[in-house]
């Protein structure tokens, strides 16, 4: 059954045409169900929008949807609201995983490096009796609280041995290349 899945990007990727490669590649699929996905995201404007007006804009966008899927550009680990939409996603329960997109070739036939895995950039710790999360990003010096969202309640059964300690979200959340992993073929396996 096809899921509503969450994109979360660096809305450049979306003008190199990278991320659209991705959000729309159910296109040349015999239909929704063989592609697994139906498109739940929402374009940025921040520019035009405040914080609180955003936050409304992501929290709506995520209603509804179980998955998140992070499309990962060149500066997608830095972008404050692409780290909001991941706790976010964390915080309602989605499964969450990340797309390097950077194989992907852009308008102008250009592919570049892979970008930096925002999940390595974000943080939690357990509380001692794993019934809270406490977030954290790493600000390019040390890792402090995440003010967005610093606690999110645990919903479901944590292993004793993770009570009271801290990860970086990159030891729960899996990464895959577009490219590299066959995303055309693979992606609705990944939701």
């Amino acid at each position: 059954m096809a899921k509503r899945v969450f994109f979360s990007f660096h809305y450049q990727d979306v003008v190199d045409f990278r991320a659209n490669v991705v959000r729309n590649h159910w296109v040349t699929k015999p239909d929704r169900q063989e592609a697994g996905f139906f498109d739940a995201s929402i374009w940025e404007s921040s520019k035009k929008t405040g914080p609180i007006a955003l936050k409304r804009l992501i929290n709506g966008g995520l209603q509804n949807t179980s998955v998140t899927a992070v499309l990962v550009g060149s500066q997608t680990y830095a972008r404050e609201w692409v780290r909001y939409e991941i706790v976010k996603s964390i915080e309602v329960g989605n499964k969450v995983f990340g797309v390097h997109i950077n194989q992907i070739p852009d308008k102008n036939k250009v592919v570049k490096p892979h970008g930096a895995n925002p999940f390595d950039f974000l943080g939690l710790t357990f509380s001692a009796d794993g019934k809270k999360l406490h977030m954290l990003e790493y600000n390019g010096n040390q890792w402090v609280p995440y003010n967005h969202i610093p606690t999110i309640d645990v919903t479901w059964a944590v292993q004793r041995t993770y009570w009271g300690t801290s990860h970086k979200l990159s030891n729960f959340y899996r990464l895959f290349c577009w490219q590299g992993d066959n995303g055309y073929q693979n992606f609705s396996n990944w939701v």
